[in-house]
C-alpha cells in the first residue's frame, strides 16, 4: 500500500492539492466516493426498477418481449449487448436510458480506485515520509 499511496501523494494526479492537506485532511480526501467506475453487472431487478413505467408501456408488444426476455436473463451486464437492446428499444434521453446510465456506474473513492484498504491519516504519514 505505501508505494501506491507515496506515488498518488507525491504526483497527485487529479490534482486534489495533497500537498497542502494535512494526512487527516489527505485520507478523508482518499476515502471519499468522489470517483466513479463501471459496474460489470447488475441484477435484472435493478434493471427493471430503472425503467420508466410510462415508456414501457408506450413500446410494441415486441419491444416490450424483447425487454423481458433480456431481463430473464439474471445478471446483466450494463456494458454489454444487453445495452444495445435497451438504448435500441428506449428513446434516446428518455428517462429511462437516463437512469440506466446513472446506475452502470458505482460511486468509489479515490483509494478503491487504487486498489487500497481505508486510508487513514497514520498511513498518510508514514507514505509521505
Amino acid at each position: 500500500m505505501a508505494d501506491e499511496l507515496r506515488d498518488e501523494l507525491l504526483n497527485d494526479p487529479l490534482a486534489r492539492g495533497y500537498s497542502t492537506m494535512t494526512d487527516q485532511a489527505a485520507s478523508d480526501d482518499l476515502n471519499t466516493e468522489y470517483r466513479t467506475r463501471n459496474r460489470t453487472i447488475m441484477s435484472a431487478s435493478e434493471v427493471f426498477n430503472s425503467i420508466d413505467k410510462a415508456e414501457f408501456d408506450a413500446l410494441s408488444n415486441a419491444n416490450e418481449t424483447l425487454i423481458w426476455n433480456v431481463l430473464h436473463l439474471g445478471d446483466i451486464n450494463p456494458f454489454g449487448l444487453e445495452a444495445t437492446v435497451f438504448t435500441a428499444v428506449f428513446p434516446g434521453g428518455g428517462a429511462t436510458l437516463t437512469a440506466l446510465a446513472a446506475d452502470r456506474k458505482q460511486p468509489i473513492s479515490r483509494a478503491a480506485e487504487l486498489e487500497l484498504s481505508a486510508v487513514k491519516s497514520r498511513d498518510v504519514g508514514y507514505a509521505r515520509n
